[in-house]
């Protein structure tokens, strides 16, 4: 008996044993641990590096010398100067703006300049090198080779928390810079000290965002033995002062040892700042911070499990889901106040929003939220609203409470419509409606003659094609919404204004033009010349590129070229034709294959256009080459600008094997999953599985489909399939089935 008792005992031990082996080793692998931080840091990606938390207002992260676009996030990689750590950042963008309230500590002569590439050291700037700089999710830490600083950054929603190890017996010191951002200007600044522990203040600026208002809150962990005040480099009497360029200088004196900060920003108010500290730090444990930092990040990254043992896919696709989660930004205070786009402050129940790249994020970021991000759809939705009802219209391109009105086209209008046709119901539908409808119907940038005429004609507007063909968009999604909700009238007036991009097909030429208001054709007309931003009929793209940008009508856009074989032969030629471009032309326009930009947002739908004519392995060959040639681990590993989570949210769809061509009508068209399994968390506990069989890198292409164990013939899936829960089953092999998908009654098309 006690023989067999012992063999009991031994054999559970032996199971717990194995047991938590396995357990712990399923989990060693943390998904923060997968992200790499500096893809996207070189080259034209601008994304933001440095420490914050998902969508929190505070990205807290190194600037260099701002040395042009490449620049636009304040950091390049290349770079090995830092010359402050500021507390807002874009990230991606093809436009500088931010970098507010920059801290530098440094030690010994106080310094005040300008740090610029010809004066390097007029302000207290150091070189740093990689080989001392450390980032992850929430995180970020750098050696000041100059000063002997070390410096640690972690942040929480809305304040950011620094640690700085000052060297012994050296004079320790922290430059309050309000005067620098990137590449936009201070219009008044204003720095108070309270105590010896706390200071106040704004930044008001003028740049990509034409009036933005930032007041913060310093709380330091030692007191200041001194505090000056600088309006840009003239020493000022007092210990509080307003002006264009104030600049505060702190000293500790020579033993200051380790210097914990903590910056709280506001859109309202200095005390509102305060109080954001408050909340979210009232403690001094850095450490905590950090670690609850990156809690978060595992939850966010968590809500995505894939299958690979290609580790280098699987530090591309957690990058990639990090880059989706930076923007857009919480804008309100922990009380719920915001500053709304009338300047007036507002008090909303909900997380209210900003950084909205909405030209670039409706094609796959937006899409990406309704199935991860279901808890934030309806406050960005609400957002929306309140910035309509604030300034008469959805955001075109709003930036910390400013509309920029930068990018064709009225791309909140497609965002909103989306929410509601998939089933969000978190905000106020009529309220919707009437801002999508009103947003539509107004009479500035070219909508005007979209009413009198049906097209924009491009001698009275810049960049016609590219606004029409934007507009076009909005309305047949406006259209699918009125449908929805029995808006008989509403639903022919849209969808007969989303077939107005055919106004502007040449059938001389093949091509969409712009014309006069005699119906002329604009002379000026070459299909292969790049655009310029701004003076054109297109935006940063060519006539070829805008061949495709009919996602509401794909079967008229086939139609129009001919029909299926026609238009399969014009894909074929535009994924190889190689024509020279202007050398001035847009950086914008990179990732080339043929006349595709992958790098530029306009053509992201275009390779799983093919499965509308029949030839969805055709798409499935063109969206393999770019998982694999561009998408990379390494610091330019991004073709071009990340533009706040689209470029990486193409990548996560695509690499998942599955696209929204055209959002509103809750379809994803089928490609070439990269992978050999994931899980997608839904809401309720539910999880839609991807399992991919015979998958490798020579079985690009879909062999057959099962959908819940039954055998599923179309090449494309619905939204409601996968927020409903279930598994799909796709087997992959080497060479094309070209019966998947063919028939017409399996195809994808553009409205259900």
């Amino acid at each position: 008996m006690k023989g067999n008792w012992i063999s009991v005992i031994t054999k559970s031990i032996a199971a717990v044993s194995c047991f938590l082996l396995i357990h712990f080793a399923s989990f060693s692998q943390l998904f923060t641990d997968l992200v790499n931080p500096y893809i996207g840091t070189a080259g034209h990606a601008h994304v933001f590096l440095g420490a914050n938390v998902p969508f929190g207002a505070v990205q807290l992260g190194p600037d260099n010398v701002f040395r042009g676009w490449d620049w636009c996030s304040g950091y390049n990689y290349t770079d090995s100067i830092i010359k402050g750590f500021s507390h807002t950042h874009l990230s991606g963008t093809g436009m500088p703006d931010l970098g507010d309230v920059m801290m530098m500590p440094f030690t010994g002569a106080i310094k005040t300049g300008k740090v610029t590439q010809e004066a390097p050291t007029a302000g207290p700037s150091s070189h740093f090198s990689h080989k001392k700089e450390s980032v992850r999710p929430g995180y970020y830490s750098v050696h000041l080779d100059d000063y002997n600083i070390f410096v640690q950054l972690t942040a929480t929603d809305r304040v950011g928390f620094h640690r700085y190890q000052f060297p012994s017996q050296s004079e320790a010191r922290i430059l309050v810079d309000l005067k620098e951002g990137i590449g936009d200007k201070a219009i008044e600044t204003r720095i108070e000290k309270v105590n010896d522990s706390t200071l106040y203040g704004y930044r008001f600026s003028k740049g990509w965002a034409p009036s933005q208002q930032l007041y913060f809150a310093i709380r330091l962990s030692v007191p200041m033995q001194q505090f000056e005040v600088y309006d840009n480099s003239q020493k000022l009497e007092g210990q509080s002062a307003k002006g264009d360029g104030i600049k505060g200088i702190i000293s500790f004196g020579n033993k200051a040892g380790a210097v914990l900060v903590k910056v709280g920003i506001s859109p309202v108010s200095a005390e509102n700042a305060l109080a954001n500290i408050d909340a979210e730090i009232p403690h001094w444990d850095f450490t905590k911070v950090k670690k609850d930092a990156d809690a978060k990040w595992e939850h966010e990254l968590s809500r995505i499990v894939i299958d690979t043992k290609d580790t280098t896919a699987k530090k591309i696709f957690y990058t990639a889901m990090y880059h989706t989660m930076i923007d857009p930004a919480l804008f309100n205070d922990a009380n719920g106040e915001y500053r709304g786009a009338d300047k007036k402050v507002y008090k909303a129940p909900f997380n209210n929003y900003t950084i909205f790249s909405l030209w670039d994020t409706y094609r796959a970021l937006n899409p990406l939220y309704t199935i991860t991000q279901p808890g934030r759809v309806n406050d960005m939705i609400n957002t929306m609203l309140h910035i309509y009802k604030q300034q008469g219209k959805l955001p075109i391109w709003h930036l910390a409470g400013n509309e920029t009105n930068l990018m064709p086209g009225m791309s909140g209008v497609q965002i909103v419509a989306e929410a509601y046709l998939k089933g969000y119901r978190g905000f106020d539908t009529a309220l919707a409606f009437e801002a999508v409808k009103n947003t539509s119907l107004r009479d500035e940038f070219g909508l005007n003659y979209v009413k009198s005429l049906g097209y924009i004609p491009h001698n009275k507007v810049q960049e016609s094609v590219a606004k029409a063909m934007e507009y076009c968009i909005s309305d047949g999604s406006i259209a699918l919404m009125a449908k929805k909700m029995g808006k008989t009238e509403d639903a022919a007036l849209f969808a007969k204004r989303a077939l107005y991009y055919r106004n502007y097909f040449d059938s001389t030429t093949q091509f969409f033009r712009g014309k006069n208001e005699q119906g002329e054709w604009n002379a000026s007309f070459g299909p292969g010349r790049t655009s310029h931003p701004w003076i054109d009929d297109y935006c940063e793209g060519n006539a070829w590129q805008y061949t495709w940008l009919v996602p509401q009508d794909v079967e008229g856009l086939i139609k129009l070229l001919g029909g299926d074989a026609a238009f399969d032969s014009r894909l074929d030629t535009f994924f190889k034709l190689k024509i020279e471009f202007d050398p001035n032309s847009p950086p914008d326009i990179s990732g080339m294959i043929g006349q595709y930009a992958h790098g530029n947002e306009p053509g992201h739908h275009t390779t799983y256009l093919y499965a509308y004519a029949g030839k969805q392995w055709k798409t499935a060959e063109k969206v393999r080459f770019i998982l694999k040639d561009q998408y990379l681990n390494t610091t330019d590993g991004i073709s071009g600008n990340e533009d706040c989570g689209q470029m990486s949210a193409w990548y996560i769809f695509s690499s998942l094997g599955f696209y929204p061509v055209f959002p509103a009508n809750g379809a994803y068209v089928l490609g070439s999953p990269l992978f050999d399994g994931a899980t997608i968390q839904l809401p309720g506990k539910k999880t839609f599985s991807l399992k991919v069989e015979q998958n490798s890198p020579k079985n690009i292409y879909i062999q057959r489909v099962m959908l819940n164990g039954k055998p599923w013939p179309n090449a494309y899936i619905t939204h409601q399939q996968i927020m409903q829960g279930g598994k799909m089953t796709i087997v992959m092999g080497s060479r094309p089935n070209k019966k998947f998908g063919k028939l017409p009654a399996n195809r994808p098309r553009s409205s259900y």
